[in-house]
């Protein structure tokens, strides 16, 4: 019998962030970021509103001058007005320990502080500068993401390696170098950030890289060298589906090897795009790798000569949007409903088998097929829909099956 293999989880440091946990035995979480300028309240308010209704369990916002320091506190209020319980996170590059040290309310408003060590100053500043945030994440209690980035590795540290390397009898390739850097970098400065005083389950650790064999080759060798809480993603996944792709990839690979407590999925989106996609991509992962469910699958084929007909197409969209639809109120009132499958299959040839293996299932009539759909519950055929209404009988099914199943956790479902 072929077994699937669940890969331990790598054991990391749990750190709480709000109401959040990353790491430890949770869940892996998802995180996203704005795209708005944070001084603009009212966007800015509204785009982590949205994200965080999509499935965003963190949302960061730049923080990177004056007003932005004072949009950050004042979105802050809005969300604990508004009754939104979501993590803040504050993105600095650079004026970080001037924005924190000037703004006491902003440490305070925000939960999270993420940090690159590359970005923080320059010259003989750039230790004292990078320092001054902890501090001020130590003082207020405050989660820390130390993000390198391969876009602004810490130059002394990588002329330090590359040196080392040209004095090797057979050097690494430059790309090894460069991984090398940004993993010791990660390290180096998680250990500046306990001698100032953080505690390990404060920090959080992530090696931003453009290119998916580059990701998984320095999140196996962070995971191997050490127990801090680690958030994956790529730095600039790119568009459309190749972002798509090469975040699930990158990310499905980790994830399926017990690597990484938090993710992001780093899509440039379309002009006046869909910000929420990028939520809606990691939830999916974590979803198809069975790591967590968020809501209920519609299985469908992707249709064939035997299917000339969209009815199947449009079905499987309908009862898909219903799903997503019904699940703010389901969430509440039918608990672990996330778990339910369904299935709408197209003709004869896969669609008893497949109705078959889900909770409730659909086989719709192929091309030339007698006008009859059998409905398959728990795997037994339970029902033929005919007629013009075989869509809407079917959404009554689903309905009637959740409530009976997820409604009262005592009885079964028939």
């Amino acid at each position: 019998m072929v077994k699937i293999v669940q890969n331990p989880r790598h054991k990391t440091h749990a750190v709480r962030v709000r109401n959040v946990t990353i790491g430890g035995d949770a869940p892996v979480v998802v995180q996203s970021m704005t795209n708005t300028d944070t001084a603009d309240v009212e966007k800015t308010f509204a785009q982590v509103k949205e994200l965080f209704l999509a499935g965003s369990e963190i949302v960061r916002v730049t923080v990177d001058r004056d007003d932005a320091a004072l949009g950050a506190i004042k979105v802050r209020e809005k969300l604990d007005a508004a009754g939104l319980d979501v993590p803040l996170a504050g993105c600095f590059h650079y004026n970080g320990h001037t924005l924190l040290s000037e703004y006491p309310d902003l440490c305070q408003a925000l939960d999270k502080y993420r940090i690159n060590p590359g970005n923080v100053g320059f010259g003989a500043k750039k230790d004292a500068q990078f320092e001054m945030m902890l501090e001020k994440a130590a003082q207020y209690n405050k989660a820390v993401r130390i993000g390198v980035n391969w876009g602004s590795l810490d130059a002394a540290l990588a002329t330090k390696l590359m040196d080392e390397n040209a004095a090797r009898e057979v050097p690494w390739e430059a790309d090894a170098v460069m991984r090398e850097t940004l993993v010791q970098s990660a390290i180096l400065s998680a250990q500046k950030a306990i001698d100032v005083g953080l505690r390990p389950d404060q920090i959080i650790l992530s090696a931003k890289v453009s290119r998916v064999q580059d990701l998984i080759a320095v999140y196996r060798a962070l995971a191997s060298r050490c127990d801090y809480a680690l958030h994956l993603g790529l730095t600039e996944a790119g568009m459309s589906s190749k972002g798509i792709v090469a975040t699930a990839l990158g990310e499905g690979i980790l994830l399926n090897e017990g690597i990484g407590d938090t993710i992001r999925a780093s899509l440039t989106p379309e002009p006046n795009g869909d910000r929420t996609l990028e939520v809606r991509v990691c939830k999916e992962i974590l979803q198809s790798l069975g790591l967590r469910s968020f809501t209920p699958e519609v299985a469908a084929c992707p249709g064939c000569g035997r299917t000339t007909s969209t009815f199947f197409q449009e079905l499987a969209q309908d009862i898909q949007r219903h799903l997503d639809d019904s699940m703010p109120v389901w969430r509440k009132e039918y608990p672990g409903v996330e778990e339910l499958k369904v299935a709408v299959m197209g003709c004869i040839v896969n669609g008893p088998g497949e109705s078959k293996h889900a909770d409730i299932g659909i086989s719709l009539p192929g091309t030339g097929e007698s006008p009859v759909a059998p409905v398959f519950i728990d795997g037994k055929k339970a029902h033929t829909l005919r007629g013009d209404n075989i869509a809407g009988d079917f959404q009554e099914l689903v309905e009637g099956y959740v409530r009976r199943k997820y409604g009262n956790t005592n009885n079964e479902a028939a």
